[in-house]
């Protein structure tokens, strides 16, 4: 069964954000007539004025082409919705103070929106959600709207490649008839990318599997490079001899800070999926959230820390990003704060208070942590100790 699309009308419900803003501009680029809709004046002022909000990379000369075609637009307006054929949802699931998901914050969102919702819109919930919340806001649409069409189809982006893999990654398309899916079809062929039909606790599990899978990937590596670091061997060296020509453990990882808004929050939602009967996942929470502690002991080995000034290189949660949500290095500067002199910290990207520049870090500093492998410190120049757990800089992973 095919269903033509009834227009070509799009609003991007957090369209300001991370995800909800590339998806954007690619869908303009596609054609569509796309607004952005974000709560935040001060975002969708920047971004009407051409300036990407966050980095992202190539998203601001793309930016600037889509607002001067004018197909489109960002506003602080709800009412936008109304006339929206086509509304993306892009509304995470937030964590609490006691570090559980809370399932129904898109459930609020959709409640808040319902009265701008009309029968014949194509709704496509876009975030990560708690597993079985798709199902739930579709059901409560189609009480009142009975023939409103509803689709989960999860982001799979890496920030920062968000522009290049909007193109080359295949959707997951999670819904529960034929009519739907084949719009939803057509919005992503226009793009065009390929679609793969899932229901929507399919759709749901797959997005939380894929997050957590890589989660518990880089904690096995973490584990392994804490191992060999005990037993004074270098990790790096051991993954080479095992990785060199061998496809089977081809995708061990390299240590590193494993975090970021996606990566524990949906591991944690797993966990919470099954009431905490999840023990890998949680020993990989223990792992990588345990990383800047491991590093901060094993230099209390070495060296008299209250003595020293530290430098910390990189805020950002991972290379290449302006990102610093849930970023281990600044929990690695607040452990370091209570143990040391004095701690710097610098990014050549991210803009803080409590950032200074690379200069000062290097003269001020007795001793160097590399948190964040950024293409710019690979140049770095200094005599000083550097501990770099990832081995970006070649030199192997020993603290």
């Amino acid at each position: 069964m095919t269903t033509k699309l009834r227009g070509n009308k799009v609003v991007v419900v957090g369209g300001g954000g991370h995800v909800g803003l590339p998806l954007s501009l690619v869908l303009a680029k596609s054609n569509f007539e796309v607004t952005a809709f974000d709560k935040s004046q001060a975002t969708v002022d920047k971004i009407n004025s051409g300036q990407m909000p966050f980095f992202e990379n190539d998203a601001a000369p793309l930016l600037q082409e889509v607002l001067a075609s004018g197909r489109f637009s960002a506003t602080t307006d709800p009412s936008i919705v109304k006339d929206a054929e086509i509304v993306f949802v892009v509304i995470g699931t937030p964590v609490d103070e006691h570090l559980s998901p809370d399932p129904n914050a898109l459930v609020r969102v959709m409640n808040d929106l319902e009265h701008l919702i009309n029968p014949n819109q194509l709704i496509i919930l876009r975030s990560t959600v708690f597993p079985g919340v798709s199902r739930k806001v579709y059901s409560l649409l189609r009480k009142k709207f009975h023939n409103i069409r509803v689709g989960y189809c999860p982001e799979r982006i890496a920030e920062g490649r968000a522009l290049v893999e909007l193109y080359e990654l295949p959707q997951i398309v999670g819904v529960a008839d034929d009519e739907t899916f084949s719009a939803i079809r057509q919005v992503f062929s226009s793009i065009p990318i390929e679609c793969i039909r899932t229901t929507f606790e399919e759709a749901e599990l797959a997005k939380l599997f894929t997050n957590v899978w890589r989660y518990i990937k880089f904690a096995a590596a973490n584990q392994f490079f804490m191992m060999s670091n005990d037993f004074n061997v270098d990790y790096n060296q051991v993954r080479h001899a095992i990785t060199y020509s061998y496809p089977r453990a081809a995708d061990l990882p390299s240590a590193g800070f494993a975090a970021g808004p996606c990566l524990f929050k949906d591991t944690m939602q797993l966990s919470a999926l099954v009431q905490q009967n999840f023990p890998l996942g949680n020993a990989a929470m223990m792992i990588n959230e345990g990383t800047p502690g491991y590093i901060v002991q094993r230099l209390e080995h070495k060296f008299d820390l209250k003595e020293l000034r530290v430098g910390i290189l990189g805020a950002a949660f991972k290379p290449e990003v302006d990102d610093i949500r849930s970023s281990l290095a600044f929990k690695l500067r607040k452990l370091l704060d209570f143990k040391c002199k004095q701690v710097l910290m610098c990014d050549p990207i991210v803009q803080d208070s409590r950032i200074v520049n690379l200069e000062k870090v290097l003269n001020e500093s007795d001793i160097l942590i590399l948190a964040t492998p950024h293409k710019e410190f690979l140049n770095l120049r200094t005599s000083k100790p550097v501990i770099d757990i990832w081995n970006f800089l070649g030199k192997g992973t020993l603290i």
